[in-house]
């Protein structure tokens, strides 16, 4: 079974331990997903330990890459979630599972998602990258879960949706993917940091933090990105001199 153009890379973000990249493989393959991506891995890759724990889901593990950080990992999606307990103080939509695996299949655009270190989970400048967020509504008074438990939690909910048709959107352009928003984010915040928007600086980051949700909220597609980067760029030039 190979991955679809309707299903999600599923990206792990600084994992700590090989067999835990392999369970999280083999919890994948389970459900027919193939494609991982792997963040800053803590004992570097390809690592030893995750090919008995794949327990033979090895395609996973060989097709698996490796990027320095999560906006790289995501930068061709179109769609990032984030799963996590804890909002961390970003202001995103939250879905359960099910309620995310019905969208991902009838999204135009690559979908990502996204799963935190075994230790602390997502920190928030990885979450502040997604558009949704993930929930499971687990345990209030008991809500670890390891990687592969999280992966396979989600990776079911997609099986059963995995065959649902995508509509035609003839007259709709797919959202953008994450490196063009990435870089109109820091186009603005480029021409903000002289006006003094970010001071003062002891919330500067909180004020960024802000700035990216608000951003990253109405799914731009590539055409009005494009736009808006050009009204930064007609801002940014110098007024025009007129004839007296």
């Amino acid at each position: 079974m190979t991955n679809s153009a309707g299903q999600p890379v599923i990206v792990l973000v600084r994992p700590q331990l090989g067999e835990n990249i392999g369970k999280a493989a083999r919890a994948m393959l389970n459900f027919g997903l193939t494609e991982m991506r792997i963040v800053d891995p803590r004992d570097g890759w390809p690592n030893p330990s995750a090919g008995p724990a794949a327990a033979g889901a090895d395609i996973v593990l060989e097709r698996a890459e490796v990027f320095d950080t999560t906006a790289e990992a995501v930068a061709d999606c179109a769609h990032v979630y984030a799963t996590t307990v804890r909002k961390r103080g970003v202001t995103k939509p939250v879905q359960t599972p099910e309620q995310a695996a019905r969208d991902i299949p009838a999204q135009a655009g690559r979908s990502a998602i996204l799963f935190g270190p075994e230790r602390s989970g997502l920190e928030t400048d990885d979450v502040a990258l997604a558009r949704t967020i993930i929930t499971a509504p687990i345990n209030p008074e008991f809500g670890s879960l390891n990687l592969a438990q999280a992966v396979i939690l989600v990776a079911y909910e997609l099986s059963k949706h995995a065959d649902l048709t995508v509509p035609t959107q003839e007259d709709l352009l797919p959202p953008a993917p994450q490196q063009e928003l990435e870089g109109l984010i820091g186009h603005l915040e480029r021409m903000l940091e002289p006006k003094g928007y970010f001071f003062p600086e002891s919330r500067a980051d909180a004020t960024r933090k802000t700035l990216r949700g608000v951003l990253t909220k109405p799914g731009w597609n590539h055409l009005e990105v494009r736009t808006l980067r050009g009204v930064l760029s007609s801002l940014e030039r110098a007024p025009r001199k007129t004839a007296d």
